[in-house]
């Protein structure tokens, strides 16, 4: 397998914030060009003592391919060039291959240098490619990159990873990418931060430090940076997902959550939360308010006491990451909206599904996946370990009928996308226990004797055992009781209490 091209972005920075967070986060975004390409923009890279130029050339001279977006304004002068100019000459010298995108057509006024520049890559011979907007820019850079890689490697996407492709670009909003300086890096949460950088990367939040967690945040497209200020601020989408209380910045970043005592609404909720914060954690506190609000029979199963949950918490779950990651954010009046009935649970989200995506579609569970805010649903599959992006809609249907109920309803509702997920009603025998919450699995119930798994099933009842009561109930001597108990002890069957002849022994609190 090769090695991933280092991809060098070189922009007037100020003119062109917006297209080269767009440019950056394709590449990262991209399920083709994410798996053989990195983008590089020189203001993510590490603090350096060297000066800017000299830090930029040295930047670009650790990268495989030069891709240039120019626009009306020269750039920032470097004696009698712009920095870009130089870089692009810098390029040229190292004979990297060299893709250019230039932003309006021919007619389009420019300054005399951009002239200068756009006219030295037409003698060059190099071929450029012109757009309008950023979806524009989207499809030309993935082109010209995959045919890239295709000519040189032979490494093609799929007609899947293509399909996806386009119908991502089509659908993707420029919400997530906008460059607000509404809040500085220091002011987002930064446990959040970690925590998320963290898992994509496999490591330990605390291994983490403080400019890898900053350079992490920017290559996912949640912060940018502020050439003139210095500054580093949050993306859109970094606020949605960092900030300590996104709707200060965005109102619609909120879950409004009900829990209802029958099965129709009412002005009188028995539960109400307006929940607000970094969209991870808002997730879980979602889930917290369905748990207290919704039934939890405990059940014996096999030598095993559990307690049940009334629906799929991975169901609920993924249902929330995607009405978080796949919402309409210009729509600033509107929340996701959860409600939690007597026989159902229903989630609203603001937005109907982007083209080409359709309810028929999701209801038979063909389609393939695109997102309008692809750096918010990358992110959230990092945070909420959801490996397999694009499929939430069929697994939510199998963790439902896995928990023994019927699978979600998907239907939309003035405006809003909604997932209801019905309840078991006043059959509640009719849920199944997950094996994850079996305390005694087949592995650990194989290596138990028939003696200890009398002991085990008396402990899940709830019942309270001694050596005493162990030696008379089944006839053994106190050092064979001991010796059991010893081994469940072992296993995290049971947990001793008291010393002496006042020992006794119980099921672990955890279960």
């Amino acid at each position: 397998m090769i090695a991933k091209l280092r991809i060098f972005v070189s922009s007037v920075q100020k003119e062109l914030e917006d297209e080269r967070l767009i440019v950056r986060n394709l590449v990262n975004t991209d399920p083709f060009l994410s798996g053989h390409c990195i983008p590089v923009l020189y203001e993510f890279e590490p603090a350096s003592p060297t000066k800017a130029m000299e830090g930029c050339i040295g930047t670009l001279d650790c990268c495989n391919l030069y891709l240039l977006v120019a626009g009306a304004q020269y750039g920032m002068p470097a004696g009698e060039l712009s920095i870009t100019h130089l870089e692009y000459r810098r390029a040229k010298e190292n004979k990297l291959p060299i893709l250019a995108f230039i932003k309006g057509d021919r007619q389009a006024k420019r300054e005399p240098g951009t002239d200068a520049l756009l006219s030295e890559i037409d003698a060059d011979g190099f071929k450029y490619k012109r757009f309008g907007n950023v979806i524009e820019l989207q499809k030309e850079v993935r082109a010209a990159l995959v045919k890239l890689l295709q000519d040189r490697f032979g490494i093609a996407p799929t007609s899947d990873e293509n399909e996806i492709a386009d119908q991502t670009i089509e659908a993707t909003s420029l919400f997530e990418s906008c460059p607000l300086n509404r809040l500085r890096w220091k002011d987002l949460d930064l446990d959040v931060a970690r925590s998320l950088v963290a898992s994509d990367e496999k490591r330990k939040p605390d291994e983490l430090a403080n400019e890898d967690l900053l350079g992490g945040a920017a290559l996912r497209g949640l912060v940018w940076h502020d050439a003139v200020s210095g500054e580093h601020y949050a993306t859109a989408a970094g606020i949605v997902l960092l900030a300590k209380d996104p709707s200060a910045v965005f109102p619609q970043c909120r879950i409004l959550a009900d829990a209802y005592r029958s099965t129709e609404p009412d002005g009188d909720p028995r539960d109400h939360e307006d929940i607000r914060g970094p969209m991870p954690l808002a997730i879980e506190r979602a889930i917290e308010f369905i748990d207290r609000n919704t039934r939890h029979p405990m059940r014996i199963v096999g030598l095993n006491r559990v307690r049940l949950d009334e629906y799929s918490v991975d169901a609920l779950r993924e249902a929330l990451v995607n009405a978080v990651a796949h919402r309409q954010y210009e729509d600033a009046g509107r929340k996701i909206l959860l409600e939690v009935f007597a026989d159902r649970v229903v989630l609203s989200s603001p937005g109907l599904p982007p083209k080409p995506i359709t309810l028929a579609s999701l209801r038979k569970g063909k389609y393939r996946p695109c997102s309008r805010n692809p750096v918010l649903a990358q992110c959230l599959s990092y945070f909420h370990r959801i490996e397999e992006r694009g499929s939430g809609f069929r697994r939510m249907r199998d963790q439902m009928l896995d928990h023994g109920l019927d699978q979600p309803l998907l239907d939309t509702e003035m405006g809003y996308f909604q997932v209801t997920f019905p309840g078991p009603g006043d059959n509640i025998e009719r849920l199944r226990a997950p094996e994850k919450r079996l305390l005694v699995t087949p592995a650990v119930e194989a290596q138990l004797n028939e003696r200890q798994r009398a002991m085990v099933s008396l402990l899940v009842r709830g019942e309270v055992l001694t050596s005493r009561r162990c030696e008379e109930e089944f006839g053994v001597t106190r050092d064979t009781a001991s010796r059991d108990f010893s081994i469940l002890i072992k296993l995290g069957l049971a947990t001793r209490e008291g010393r002496g002849r006042s020992t006794r022994y119980l099921l672990p609190a955890k279960t």
